[in-house]
């Protein structure tokens, strides 16, 4: 098995295992399908949502392919910039910035805030304020649509902490509207992650431009409508196809054909998603009470998604023998939630095989964590036959440093 034309095995033996491997083409291929998909609509903003992978190789690929980002904190902008994207290409998310966090991004430059609440907006206005500028911002609007996805990754029904309720939202718009530290220029939205049904976003897109013709109607200038992100990819081959960026972008023509703004997308999975594998090797097979478990040298504090979502991963053999098992797959650490798979039919491997789990490019090494005192593992990126390590596995040594100790254990 090979990511692009590297050996996986050849990456086992000179990185160890565990490991994510990356590909260069498959998130190029995935930008050039989005940007044709999307061009009809006239110069989108297309702004990666930096919380998918934020690994700074990524950031640089899509920089130099003229992307955006989509940022959620000033941890997440310092990278976008760091790696060469252009303060006029970042949008700042996220229900919970900070003081500090608006004056460090209004200073660096951005292309707009999107506001989540009232509370936030005077605070953004005051901080503008101070530094004598006033804040590129819109509002996020929360249509109450049900995503129909996990509910943990679903942010736009009403119950969700996100944005501002629709009937709530032109009374509201015109209150910032006369904010002195605001320059309010449009609206935005984000119903969830991981979405496969285009209907859900296109019933939400469809609340939007009633909304910005009624915000029109009183008056309001709307430059710009963030379309925000989440459209799903394909995990599980048992589920219908996702949504392809070509039906994607159909839908955004379909729907803001007569709104007359910019607008912005903000994908991360679909851009990342698929591009990326964990590498892992089975430790041992051990025998069980109703399967086998095969236990990976990989765990949930590399890949938290089937433990946190009950998210289905593909799970392969890198060399297949053509025979199969029905496995449990479970990593080393000691939660019994510390599972990939249950039940599942796979390649028949034994101690040592190597395994590939698949569309681990998102919402993977990000939110992984040294759980157990496991370091974090290396980051692998590959652009044809060449490949480098883009993130260094951590030590043990890194662990032996001593830590602050307070006084009276000194």
């Amino acid at each position: 098995m090979h990511c692009e034309r590297v050996p996986l095995p050849l990456i086992a033996e000179q990185v160890g295992t565990p490991a994510y491997v990356y590909s260069t083409a498959s998130m190029r291929n995935q930008v050039l399908a989005l940007r044709e998909a999307l061009a009809p609509t006239g110069e989108p903003l297309i702004a990666y949502a930096v919380k998918a992978n934020p690994n700074a190789a990524i950031l640089t690929t899509f920089a130099a392919e003229g992307l955006g980002a989509d940022v959620v904190s000033i941890g997440e902008y310092v990278r976008a910039r760091a790696a060469g994207i252009a303060p006029e290409k970042i949008v700042f998310s996220g229900v919970g910035k900070t003081a500090d966090e608006m004056a460090a991004a209004l200073d660096g430059g951005l292309y707009q805030f999107n506001i989540e609440s009232a509370e936030e907006a005077e605070m953004l206005s005051q901080v503008a304020q101070a530094a004598d500028k006033r804040a590129p911002a819109a509002i996020r609007i929360n249509p109450d649509v049900e995503a129909g996805s996990h509910p943990k990754i679903s942010t736009g029904a009403a119950r969700n902490k996100f944005g501002i309720s629709m009937a709530e939202a032109l009374d509201i718009f015109g209150r910032l509207d006369a904010f002195p530290g605001l320059d309010l220029r449009g609206v935005a939205v984000h119903i969830g992650s991981q979405l496969t049904n285009l209907s859900v976003l296109e019933t939400a897109f469809t609340k939007i431009g009633d909304l910005v013709s009624g915000l029109r109607d009183r008056g309001h200038e709307i430059a710009t409508v963030d379309l925000g992100g989440g459209l799903g990819i394909n995990y599980d081959p048992r589920d219908a196809l996702a949504p392809s960026p070509a039906d994607y972008g159909a839908m955004i023509r379909r729907v803001s054909a007569c709104w007359g703004v910019r607008l912005i997308v903000e994908p991360g999975r679909l851009l990342v998603g698929s591009a990326g594998v964990l590498l892992t090797r089975v430790i041992r097979v051990k025998a069980g009470a109703v399967h086998p478990f095969v236990v990976l040298d990989a765990g949930m504090n590399d890949l938290m998604r089937p433990a946190l979502y009950d998210a289905w991963h593909a799970i392969n053999a890198v060399n297949p023998t053509g025979q199969q098992m029905t496995a449990d797959i479970v990593g080393p650490v000691c939660e019994t939630g510390d599972t990939f798979a249950l039940g599942r039919i796979i390649d028949q491997v034994d101690a040592g095989s190597l395994v590939v789990i698949g569309q681990a490019g998102a919402y993977a090494a990000t939110m992984a964590s040294s759980y157990n005192s496991r370091p974090l593992i290396s980051e692998v990126m590959i652009n044809g036959e060449d490949w480098a390590i883009v993130r260094e596995r951590e030590t043990i040594q890194s662990y032996l440093v001593t830590p602050p100790l307070p006084p009276w254990l000194r």
